[in-house]
């Protein structure tokens, strides 16, 4: 009997071992992505704080998603690797789920905390995704996702299953996409076409908008977009990526404004991607050559700018996607060091600032 404990007992040891040294890898746990005990802002002191890191997310755990002990346990003994972030280009949150488009793991990632779970989406209907580059928040708690090999647009619920696929001929790169709630209208912007293509709710192709050129309104190799939300008129703004400029467009393509040249000094644009705009209208872009976000007013004006290269908390390497929260968080998707970093908006800092949040 006093055998069979004491075995008992070392098995125990064992398998809380097994799962201790499984939990030891990856995400924030790793120190690379831990946070400093000094926050991270911008500008540094004595100018008044305008950004702040707030989070960094590399796996379901650093979002606060729990894996059961059993869950660990067999993930350990089968030699499974934690779920993990692995090039992601997109990000987009709402209500505390946080989806982000990995075409490194072909997958869409859903982390979804409320729910305590995360989905890892490699099947959309039959087939699986190919190259899932840019994703939007859709109507009903849904996401769209574009996916660049596929060369198509799905519309996916909360649990990762197909709703709807948007797909047309002439169709060539879907590179960004956009959902309009107030008109239920989908953009996907066309990199290889140099255009919007513009669909109804139940997948009906409506129209194109621009082409290619470096006119206002024309386009040479667009790269992402992103609806403006400061106001509810459906503009969308476009990264002119070998244009090197910012375009702003209404609803029907007609042009609006737009700013921005190649060069190498602040508030220039090398290789602009991603962009965003907060509740104030600031314009947030970011660049993968200067590795950094760029924040801008509607007159093209540098008002700051974030980040840097490297990977530490803070820096990026090659980043791609900006997605601003209706609470003002910014999330960038930093590209080469397969992660999320969360900061606090200008709004959203200010009020944290004034609240005295550490």
């Amino acid at each position: 009997m006093k055998q069979r404990s004491v075995l008992l007992a070392l098995c125990c040891t064992v398998l809380l071992w097994v799962v201790a040294c499984a939990d030891m890898g990856g995400g924030a746990a790793n120190g690379t992505n831990a946070l400093p005990p000094t926050p991270l802002v911008w500008p540094k002191p004595p100018e008044a704080e305008r950004i702040r890191l707030v989070q960094v997310v590399s796996t379901p755990r650093d979002w606060g998603i729990t894996r059961s002990f059993w869950r660990r346990l067999a993930d350990a003994l089968s030699g499974r690797a934690e779920d993990a972030l692995q090039r992601p280009s997109a990000v987009a949150e709402r209500a505390g789920v946080l989806y982000v488009a990995d075409p490194g793991a072909a997958a869409l990632w859903i982390f979804d905390a409320p729910r305590d779970r995360a989905i890892r989406v490699t099947q959309v209907g039959e087939q699986g995704l190919a190259s899932p580059v840019s994703l939007a928040l859709g109507p009903q708690d849904g996401v769209f996702v574009a996916d660049t090999a596929l060369k198509k647009v799905f519309l996916l619920d909360r649990d990762g299953q197909l709703v709807r696929t948007f797909e047309t001929q002439g169709l060539e790169r879907p590179a960004a996409v956009v959902w309009d709630d107030h008109t239920h209208r989908l953009f996907v912007l066309d990199s290889l076409r140099h255009r919007v293509t513009v669909f109804d709710g139940n997948g009906a192709l409506l129209r194109h908008m621009g082409e290619s050129g470096n006119q206002g309104g024309q386009f040479n190799r667009p790269t992402h977009m992103a609806l403006d939300t400061s106001n509810h008129l459906g503009n969308l703004l476009i990264t002119d990526a070998l244009n090197f400029r910012v375009q702003a467009i209404n609803p029907q393509g007609g042009l609006l404004w737009k700013f921005g040249q190649n060069g190498n000094g602040s508030g220039d644009f090398a290789a602009p991607k991603g962009l965003a705009t907060d509740q104030e209208g600031h314009l947030y872009v970011v660049d993968a050559l200067f590795e950094l976000v760029q924040i801008f007013n509607r007159q093209g004006q540098l008002l700051l700018a974030f980040g840097g290269r490297g990977n530490g908390v803070g820096q990026f390497m090659l980043p791609r996607g900006v997605f601003v929260s209706a609470q003002d968080k910014v999330y960038v998707a930093d590209t080469y060091n397969q992660r999320i970093q969360v900061f606090l908006g200008a709004l959203a800092s200010r009020e944290a600032v004034k609240e005295g949040v550490k």
